[in-house]
């Protein structure tokens, strides 16, 4: 296959003159030729949005950097999702629609140049006429591979394929730094046949989030076939998170091999009324945790983000089964170890007309931390800060622990609040701060309670 080196068409490393339409014109020529690899040497090179095509593979040679700018009319506005919605949006500094055999690879760097956008994020949103930037993002394409790069300083979430068929994310590195608002590591949206494997990532908010849209999407698009494995996550508000936008539904994905350090929560899944759609057949195991909020969240009363706060959200009252109401089922965990965990070593909490069903737990290590940092481990109303607890469930049905230790906790082992067969076998408890039965179980009558304001 041919190759294209930007250079020969007017690029110019370690310039502050941008290499913007020197690019474009290395990508049109391979592209008019049926395809070939654009060719970034190693030196840094200023540029604004990069347009993908089909059958052509960006390569960044190793010591190529990629620094984007930071200035909004550098980045169209196109139609895409934003937050899973779709809208005009900045489009994201490398981006395809509607291509085939497409790939951003190589041992370089992209520069996502994020503060100044993150800046006026925090401190004057209103001057931001369209949502920001992500760092790479696909839409409606087929065959996209990402392999070998490091990405940084990512405008907002930083991969973003949405509606893609056969994706592969391989050997990434990816940092932002952890007060970054936004800037999410990888996120699929509506997409099949994914595979995630040997990242590493460090970010400001959730490592690996897996969408499909929220109420508000017209088409409704499952997120399915989705593989992670062999990727150390640190930092975030989540190692791998599910949802909360899910309306298009969630299934079939797979979760082994990884190690989650300070990622505030480990595995989480959330939603709440209004989303509708269904999160089932989850399987994760061989997962190592330290330093975690909590390992496991399931939530189906999360309250952050638009009308979280009306009370069709976070009433506690049985409402009628609609497709409104979001559902999870099907979801495994085997082999996993957490230490040094701060809140609570599970917390399960389905709808009141919509329990959480068909979860298991088999062969889970949980040390809680010695001297517990209290945290919140759902975003819900009626939940505060705790520490040191055991599992907390709540509208739970055909919930099954195998082999689970919890050690260094306090109260009960096993807090079950409205649970319907729960199996509790081989199980143990260690070290524990206050005596206590390993299960206490009680039911709760509805009642209204305040919201809380803080968002996650």
């Amino acid at each position: 296959m041919s190759i294209y080196n930007i250079n020969d068409y007017g690029a110019h490393p370690n310039r502050a003159e941008p290499s913007t339409e020197a690019i474009a014109s290395a990508i049109h020529a391979a592209s008019e030729a049926g395809g070939g690899t654009v060719y970034v040497p190693s030196g840094h090179y200023q540029t604004g949005a990069i347009f993908m095509k089909s059958n052509i593979e960006l390569k960044l040679s190793p010591g190529a950097v990629l620094s984007f700018s930071s200035d909004p009319n550098d980045y169209p506005v196109v139609d895409s999702r934003w937050e899973g919605v779709k809208q005009n949006v900045h489009a994201s500094c490398i981006f395809g629609i509607n291509l085939e055999n497409v790939s951003v690879t190589g041992a370089g760097r992209l520069d996502g140049r994020g503060a100044p956008w993150w800046d006026k994020h925090r401190n004057s949103p209103d001057s931001l006429l369209y949502p920001r930037p992500k760092l790479i993002s696909f839409d409606n394409c087929r065959r996209v591979t990402l392999r070998d790069l490091t990405l940084v300083n990512s405008p907002s979430w930083t991969v973003n394929p949405i509606c893609c068929h056969d994706v592969t994310i391989d050997n990434l590195s990816i940092y932002n730094p952890a007060d970054s608002p936004n800037t999410d590591g990888i996120d699929p949206e509506s997409c099949v046949n994914v595979r995630i494997s040997n990242c590493n990532i460090d970010v400001g908010d959730d490592c690996i989030a897996i969408k499909a849209g929220t109420e508000d999407t017209k088409e409704r698009v499952a997120c399915e076939n989705i593989t992670i494995t062999n990727c150390t996550m640190i930092h975030g508000h989540g190692g791998v998170v599910l949802g909360s936008e899910m309306s298009g539904d969630i299934r079939n994905i797979v979760i082994s091999n990884c190690v989650f350090k300070q990622t505030d929560r480990g595995i989480r899944l959330k939603s709440r009324r209004g989303r509708g759609g269904v999160v089932e057949d989850i399987r994760v195991s061989n997962i190592v945790m330290e330093d975690v909020i909590c390992p496991f969240i399931l939530n189906l009363y999360y309250f952050c983000g638009p009308r979280g706060k009306d009370k069709y959200v976070w009433d506690k009252n049985p409402y009628p089964v609609t497709e409104e109401i979001p559902c999870f089922r099907r979801i495994h965990f085997a082999n996993i170890t957490a230490r040094n965990v701060h809140a609570a070593a599970g917390f399960l909490y389905g709808l009141a007309e919509q329990y959480i069903s068909e979860i298991t737990f088999s062969d889970i290590d949980i040390s809680m931390a010695e001297n517990a940092i209290p945290g919140r481990p759902a975003m819900m109303s009626g939940i505060q800060d705790m520490n040191n607890r055991g599992f907390y469930l709540g509208n739970v049905r055909d919930i099954r622990f195998r082999q689970v230790t919890i050690e260094n906790h306090e109260g009960p082992a096993f807090y079950i609040e409205n649970g319907e067969t729960v199996d509790i076998t081989g199980c143990q408890s260690r070290n524990t701060r206050k005596v206590e039965e390993l299960v206490q179980q009680v039911t709760v009558i509805p009642s209204q309670e305040d919201l809380s304001e803080q968002t996650d």
